[in-house]
């Protein structure tokens, strides 16, 4: 019995009780991060200033904002690579210095260039793995999930940026921790690459992990993820599902589609509406409902082609949250003649 106890240690196995162990661990994980009032200043920088955000387990958390407006300080403040000077970080109620194993409570991707360039990406999760009690088996089974087991031989250093990316997110899965942080993890993905990870993500929110990722790819985050947290300044601008912040920007638009743009707009003004031209033959309605608009159209024999609900990107709801919290603005440019 004792052999076979070592041997499955060994080999990276997990035992029927650490199956039970991990499945109660995370149906009674209540909050995975909580960041409370933090603030960080380097030298006359202030870089978070009472940032406060809680990240629940079950869901996929997006966390974005300008260049500069915290978000890698916040993420160091969690791992206990910076410490603040006021306020608080925990991860599974415990300040991250404080956690017995941490790599099997939180798995983090900040830099995907952080590993040996001489070593195989299989030496490389070896390495990780002998430190925190696991095997071989394990670290060939993550090689699978990331799709590296062609290559696991190979040296990291001469690895693309998505194939450092995958290798990165292998080793933060490496001891199946609750809580996952990850930092860009879509850069430098191919878009089969982009699919996976999407997937990845919303898999292990399904368990009941807590997955917090920093990305500058609204398109992506829109697709995967289901709250947002978007920061500003070191502050927290919104604390929000995307569905909602996507509906709010929208802000109840019907878009018209039609050759008569004047007689649209003047009889659609004429019921109470607010009306624009924003596109040749397309003009966007305020203040009216897309069935009285439709009726009105009928009504005065005024051709149109579509009457539709406009639905914001995220980019667009983001960029509108975000305008006065960017440190830095470009002249908009526009193309030569």
């Amino acid at each position: 019995m004792t052999a076979r106890r070592r041997e499955g240690a060994e080999d990276g196995s997990v035992s029927g009780r650490g199956e039970r162990q991990r499945s109660l661990s995370l149906a009674a994980m209540e909050t995975g991060i909580e960041v409370s009032e933090v603030h960080k200043r380097y030298g006359a920088v202030t870089a978070l200033d009472g940032m406060t955000f809680t990240v629940k387990p079950g869901r996929v958390t997006g966390f974005v904002g300008p260049n500069g407006a915290g978000k890698s300080t916040t993420m160091r403040v969690i791992l206990g690579l910076d410490t603040p000077q006021r306020g608080r970080a925990l991860v599974n109620g415990e300040p991250y210095r404080r956690l017995r194993h941490p790599l099997s409570q939180v798995g983090a991707l900040l830099d995907a260039s952080a590993l040996q360039p001489g070593r195989s990406a299989r030496n490389h999760l070896l390495w990780l793995a002998h430190s925190q009690g696991h095997g071989a088996k394990r670290v060939d089974a993550m090689l699978e999930q990331v799709g590296l087991s062609q290559v696991g031989r190979r040296r990291a250093g001469g690895f693309s940026l998505g194939m450092r990316q995958r290798l990165g997110i292998a080793a933060a899965l490496l001891c199946d921790p609750p809580v996952l942080m990850l930092d860009e993890p879509f850069n430098g993905l191919d878009p089969e690459g982009i699919v996976w990870i999407r997937g990845l993500l919303r898999g292990l929110a399904a368990e009941g992990r807590a997955v917090l990722v920093s990305s500058h790819l609204m398109s992506e985050l829109e697709d995967a993820a289901d709250h947002l947290l978007v920061v500003g300044r070191g502050r927290v601008l919104a604390d929000t599902p995307v569905s909602a912040l996507i509906t709010a920007a929208s802000r109840g638009r019907i878009l018209v589609r039609t050759t008569e743009r004047e007689a649209v707009m003047e009889i659609l003004a004429g019921d109470g509406a607010t009306v624009a031209v924003t596109g040749t033959d397309v003009v966007t309605v305020t203040g009216l409902a897309a069935a009285r608009i439709t009726e009105l159209l009928n009504a005065a024999a005024i051709p149109f082609s579509e009457v539709a609900t406009y639905r914001a990107g995220l980019e667009t709801a983001y960029m509108e949250l975000t305008r006065e919290a960017v440190e830095f603005h470009a002249e908009p440019t526009e193309a030569k003649r």
